[in-house]
């Protein structure tokens, strides 16, 4: 059998007698292993590589972290508890998830801009650090752990007074729902030298799903110094400080991947600096996407061939239903294309163009617009690329009722 380890479309997964492999299996038997179409595969050896990438490229004395919110799946989780530092996570059901893991709860945090007084009360009955995003949230917590009679353990998640330049989406800088502007953050850690709360650092997170290096090296430069100023006022030193993370992944034609080594070296240079100035500090870098979403594959089957007005389209089982993401429906501004293959017959000897559309009644249900992917036939398998993070717990599953897609580790 002629196996070549990076196939024609230089993406992660191998390709043997002109099929897909994943885990080391031909995508159509793996189909066949999982009972049903359409689902999910996440490859754990590229998460591993990627973790390994990682620790390689930074510096030492940085704590990985994995950002529950990218992908939750359970057996995904249990197998990254393993290779990174901590977890964080964005609501109750993510808590309850980690907790299940070996991941020691000192290294679990807690951050989102709504925290309800249930999810507060577990995380503080589960000793984990609390990201405070608001006044209200830090005098609630202060009272739960009153009732509970433990002294929570805290942070404060800040809205910088700068943003991620050329992030795809931009959690801080300007008026955001997420953290406490900068400019507040002294009055609220005076506040918080008269509440039986554990302070224990600060999470600055300014912008997500960015390719270039300058961008997240500058801003990791001006996290350090907002981390100083805080610190200057805070009621204790500084043994948390969450820089974010930002780390992009490439998903259209004209992307280029992350420069790693750049940022790594880049960061490396300012850790003299800080570790004088935050002696007692764990430095931590946050990532989702970045660890998750290369690894994964969504796969669906084609159901029907039809040609409308001279246009070629392939009907699948699966669609914005499972994969909002792809569809372009998920803060896509201008509708691009993932990449798409068919994955049991990978290169056509005659290409033509298809559109894969999926089984819901609206125009909207796209998964490729207008790709060479005509070779597919009636009980093929499409599959979509780089969907191992923000696939199927970010898709309206129950639009329209139909069935589940499911997910497996490989």
């Amino acid at each position: 059998m002629n196996v070549t380890h990076q196939h024609p479309f230089d993406l992660p997964f191998p390709v043997a007698d002109n099929r897909l492999r994943v885990g080391g299996v031909s995508l159509d038997r793996l189909a066949e292993r999982v009972g049903q179409t359409p689902f999910y595969v996440y490859d754990r050896r590229l998460i591993s590589e990627r973790v390994a990438q990682l620790r390689a490229a930074l510096p030492a004395e940085i704590h990985l972290h994995y950002a529950i919110k990218a992908n939750p799946m359970p057996a995904v989780v249990q197998h990254l508890a393993g290779l990174v530092d901590g977890f964080d996570v964005a609501s109750g059901g993510e808590l309850k998830t980690v907790l299940d893991t070996p991941m020691p709860q000192e290294h679990i945090s807690f951050a989102g801009p709504g925290k309800s007084e249930r999810e507060l009360k577990q995380a503080a009955a589960a000793g984990i650090v609390v990201n405070l995003e608001s006044e209200r949230e830090m005098e609630l917590l202060a009272k739960l752990g009153a009732e509970l009679g433990l002294r929570p353990k805290v942070a404060v998640r800040v809205n910088p007074d700068f943003e991620l330049k050329s992030s795809g989406m931009k959690m801080g800088g300007g008026p955001k729902q997420f953290g406490v502007d900068a400019e507040r953050v002294p009055a609220m850690l005076a506040r918080m030298k008269s509440l039986d709360l554990a302070f224990h650092g600060f999470h600055i997170f300014s912008g997500s799903q960015n390719l270039r290096a300058e961008s997240i090296m500058e801003a990791q430069e001006n996290t350090f110094e907002l981390a100083r100023r805080l610190a200057a006022v805070a009621p204790a030193p500084v043994r948390l400080l969450n820089l974010g993370g930002g780390f992009g992944i490439p998903y259209f034609p004209g992307e280029r991947p992350l420069e790693l080594d750049r940022v790594g070296e880049y960061l490396a240079g300012l850790m003299p600096d800080a570790r004088r100035d935050f002696p007692e500090a764990e430095f931590v870098i946050e990532l989702g996407r970045y660890l998750v979403g290369e690894a994964g594959l969504y796969v669906c089957r084609v159901i029907d061939r039809k040609i409308s007005r001279g246009q070629l389209f392939l009907v699948a089982d699966g669609g914005l239903h499972h994969h909002l993401s792809a569809s372009g429906n998920f803060g896509q501004v201008i509708r691009k294309n993932y990449p798409v293959r068919v994955g049991n017959r990978v290169v056509a000897e005659t290409p033509e163009t298809a559109s894969v559309v999926g089984p819901l009644c609206t125009p909207l249900d796209i998964l490729a617009d207008k790709m060479e992917l005509g070779h597919a036939q009636v009980g093929d398998l499409i599959v979509v690329f780089q969907s191992g993070a923000y696939g199927l717990t970010a898709s309206p599953r129950a639009f329209l009722g139909h069935p589940e897609a499911v997910e497996i580790l490989a």
